[in-house]
């Protein structure tokens, strides 16, 4: 049977990865609610939808929907990372399930608040962790699982995605409101290394700045070193002369890992999940959670012990290299 949802920050740069989501399970975008009103994309999947750029026209929506026996099933979240929290209490208490955007909340308590809801309302709350369906993951997950169980494995994460002036002028910039560059674009990566490696035994950060971060984590099975950067010069000379402005690159015990393709369905098949009642929940995200608020609130110590190779490249000035 065909499910409404709604969704909270229709102007996203995530969102419309949701809305084909939705589109290709076979629901029904109902409503849609964005401060900013750049959010044509809808007309490609769901013309009909609503539209609202005050929340308090979009709740009135939604409740007007509910006493006519329309009521909402999902609501979907792609807002800023500090409005997770809020925007999930508000699908709870509306009385819908809510499938919401990494990383699900900024810190580990908020976890506890929100599974205390979901016991209130007797609604789930499901997190895009769409890593643990990609196939190159999948792979090296059963590849670790069947090697003894004593091994540790060496591993190094590279994962550097350029961005232009824009970025630290926009809430991404404001490590109140993002959690800083390994939150925003490094969590989901930590779920995936805790999810196949186990859990922290050590967490340590030797680089973190507006636009880079370089650590060391010492895993159940896996001592990988980790490197992420917004900055375009950290970028390979031979990934720049190519014209490109992204690099990933997983090497585990000094052997690459294929992990070039396969993004673009990844929400699709989290949406097929949830709605088969197998989709990942907010406990799911604890760990991932855990470790990047441990990143965010640590002292860096500098270029030493274990580090990733690229925290070496030099730091540029730039104009706004310090957060809000």
């Amino acid at each position: 049977m065909s499910k409404n949802f709604a969704l909270i920050g229709a102007a996203g740069y995530i969102a419309p990865r949701h809305m084909k989501a939705i589109k290709e399970t076979g629901n029904t975008l109902v409503a849609a609610l964005d401060p900013n009103d750049s959010v044509g994309i809808i007309d490609s999947y769901f013309p009909d939808a609503a539209f609202f750029t005050e929340f308090e026209r979009f709740d009135r929506h939604l409740e007007k929907l509910k006493r006519e026996g329309k009521k909402i099933d999902f609501i979907s979240i792609c807002s800023p990372n500090y409005l997770h929290d809020a925007h999930i209490r508000f699908g709870l208490r509306y009385g819908a399930d809510v499938i919401c955007e990494k990383p699900i909340v900024l810190n580990p308590w908020n976890i506890d608040a929100l599974e205390e809801i979901e016991k209130e309302t007797g609604k789930r709350i499901y997190n895009i962790l769409q890593l643990r369906l990609h196939k190159s993951v999948l792979e090296l997950k059963e590849y670790v699982e069947s090697q003894p169980k004593n091994k540790i494995f060496e591993f190094d994460l590279t994962y550097q995605t350029s961005r232009g002036n824009w970025y630290y002028t926009s809430w991404k910039g404001d490590n109140g409101k993002s959690g800083g560059i390994a939150t925003n674009i490094g969590v989901h990566f930590y779920d995936m290394l805790t999810w196949i490696f186990g859990e922290v035994q050590e967490n340590i950060v030797h680089l973190h700045t507006h636009d880079r971060a370089a650590g060391y984590l010492d895993l159940e099975r896996a001592k990988v070193r980790w490197f992420l950067s917004i900055n375009y010069e950290t970028l390979p000379e031979e990934v720049k002369q190519k014209g490109k402005r992204t690099y990933r690159s997983l090497m585990i015990d000094g052997k690459e890992l294929e992990f070039s393709e396969g993004f673009t369905e990844l929400h699709t098949e989290s949406y097929k999940k949830i709605l088969q009642g197998e989709g990942y929940t907010i406990s799911d995200s604890r760990i991932a959670i855990e470790t990047v608020h441990d990143i965010r609130n640590a002292t860096p110590l500098g270029l030493s012990g274990n580090f990733h190779p690229f925290a070496e490249k030099p730091l540029r000035n730039h104009p706004f290299k310090k957060l809000k």
